[in-house]
């Protein structure tokens, strides 16, 4: 279903050490898949408390949701998430109300979890009550006007219901998100207490799915091997039979374990490794510009940078192409440049409109009265440094050629996010992503409000109405002159300097085929094959 017509129509949807890959010989590596990876998942749920994005490596493949997200390929060979084309999954069809203020979902009838028990429409109903029971899943539902169990119906065993306040498109992506992750209830309820109803505690540490892979052997934080769930129905059986999932911290280690043959997908690769696989003919490298993105804040409710001619003073000043090539080495999608004032699209991030002018950016710093530059800091977290610590440096040397004195800060690991919350920093550099991608949701998270993701501290009457207004617009019209005018608003007034989209670059065997990008950024096994 096109999402786009969710309001306009209603229709129906018919480390550990690195080993060598003996374990994989053994079986068939025809059949076996070997994946080293940085970071590993602490947790087998998708939302419980403290769950780290790593997990969702582990809940994405385990479990199902009721729809997805359909693949397209753009000409490269790789499947890209289209966000805007929902199609079942555990679901064998939806449809939507003509009001389209309730979807109707059929389940598959020969659907089972892991252990063999069907899946029924009381585990959906249970699933997604979980999921508003827990304040992460609370919040994130909201946006798609969910906020109560009441509003989650069970019609019969395969028949479920879900009634909204008000049409409200993001409703259904919501449901293709990495949260309604469909438990299977009557196995969790046997391990939930008074205290924890929906067993949050037991299924960190236990899967409880029916998804296209099961878990066979786990150690959390070091590896986990996924066994193919061969009577999973809710789309093509995956390719491989045996994934052995490891972490491996360093860079150098994984990619030399890339080369030798011994793996076959090493994630998490930094730029300079990537360059150097680049012109390896028996490696490929797969690097695909990520909805995340890295910016310069700078804090609109502290002087200098509550006028907007200082922001655009510093927008003209940045070295734009020496930081993304010192930093990325040119992986990734550059968002300075384009057409300033007026929106490319209405497609949000997009080109900024600005460019390297010293000149513009001097006039624009006399004009606001600061001829003579000021002093100040700019912050980033010692997480980020690899790629923040060249911004920071590039950035001093070039606001000290139209005045401004910089001192870099360097925050401790985890410090960050609660100066950012309490608006105590003035400038610093930053990163973040929105899993869903309308421009009117990625300027009501990052551009209103008093939360921590409003990085410019940006208040604007105008504008926060524009956002209110857009939510539930159903003209498509009239949505679209209202992102237009949005966007006018955040070229002329810059809340925040957004740099970049990063590459999310993954090196894999010439054989390894059907690798997928999906929103989260972690591993899409169910696509996977070899040639």
């Amino acid at each position: 279903m096109k999402r786009r017509d969710f309001l306009t129509s209603a229709v129906v949807l018919g480390a550990a050490s690195v080993l060598p890959l003996s374990w994989a010989h053994a079986q068939s590596r025809e059949e076996s898949l070997r994946v080293l990876s940085e970071g590993a998942a602490n947790s087998f749920d998708s939302f419980s408390v403290g769950v780290n994005r790593n997990s969702i490596q582990i809940s994405w493949n385990v479990y199902d949701r009721l729809v997805r997200f359909a693949y397209k390929d753009m000409g490269d060979g790789v499947g890209y998430y289209d966000y805007f084309q929902i199609e079942p999954e555990l679901a064998e069809s939806f449809s939507v109300a003509d009001d389209k203020k309730s979807i109707t979902f059929k389940l598959r009838s020969d659907a089972t979890f892991h252990d063999g028990s069907p899946v029924t429409a009381a585990d959906v109903k249970w699933s997604l009550d979980r999921v508003i029971a827990s304040p992460v899943g609370a919040s994130q539902f909201k946006t798609g006007s969910m906020t109560s169990p009441d509003q989650f119906v069970v019609v019969n065993d395969l028949t479920f219901r879900i009634d909204l306040p008000q049409p409200d498109r993001f409703a259904l992506p919501n449901l293709a998100l990495t949260y309604p992750i469909i438990v299977n209830s009557k196995l969790a309820l046997q391990n939930a207490t008074e205290a924890d109803p929906f067993a949050m505690e037991w299924l960190q540490s236990n899967a409880a799915g029916g998804g296209a892979y099961k878990i066979a052997q786990a150690e959390i934080g070091e590896k986990i091997l996924f066994e193919r769930n061969d009577v999973w129905k809710s789309g093509a059986l995956p390719g491989f039979k045996r994934v052995l999932w490891q972490t491996v911290a360093t860079a150098e280690t994984r990619v030399a374990s890339l080369v030798r043959g011994d793996t076959d997908i090493a994630q998490d690769l930094p730029p300079k490794d990537v360059l150097s696989l680049l012109d390896n003919p028996d490696i490929k490298v797969i690097g695909v510009p990520t909805s995340s993105f890295h910016f310069i804040g700078m804090n609109g409710a502290l002087a200098p940078f509550d006028n907007k001619l200082v922001r655009q003073a510093i927008a003209y000043a940045l070295p734009y192409d020496d930081m993304f090539q010192t930093t990325l080495f040119g992986r990734g999608r550059a968002l300075h440049g384009g057409t300033p004032g007026k929106p490319d699209s209405i497609a949000y991030p997009q080109e900024s409109g600005y460019d390297t002018d010293l000149d513009k950016a001097r006039a624009l710093l006399a004009e606001a009265g600061m001829a003579d530059g000021f002093k100040t800091t700019f912050s980033y977290e010692l997480s980020m440094a690899t790629i923040a610590e060249p911004v920071a440096l590039l950035l001093q040397e070039a606001l000290a050629k139209i005045g401004i004195e910089v001192e870099i800060e360097k925050i401790p690991a985890g410090q960050l996010g609660t100066m950012l919350q309490d608006k105590k920093v003035p400038f610093y550099f930053e990163g973040s992503t929105a899993y869903l991608s309308d421009p009117d949701y990625f300027f009501r998270v990052f551009y209103t409000g008093d939360s921590r993701w409003n990085f410019g501290a940006y208040q604007n009457e105008e504008f926060a109405q524009l956002v209110a207004d857009s939510r539930y617009e159903a003209d498509e019209a009239a949505y679209e002159d209202q992102v237009k005018r949005m966007i006018e608003y955040v070229k002329e007034e810059v809340p925040i300097i957004i740099l970049w989209h990063p590459s999310l670059d993954t090196g894999m065997q010439k054989d390894v085929a059907g690798y997928s990008y999906t929103f989260h950024r972690q591993l899409e096994m169910k696509t996977l094959h070899r040639d």
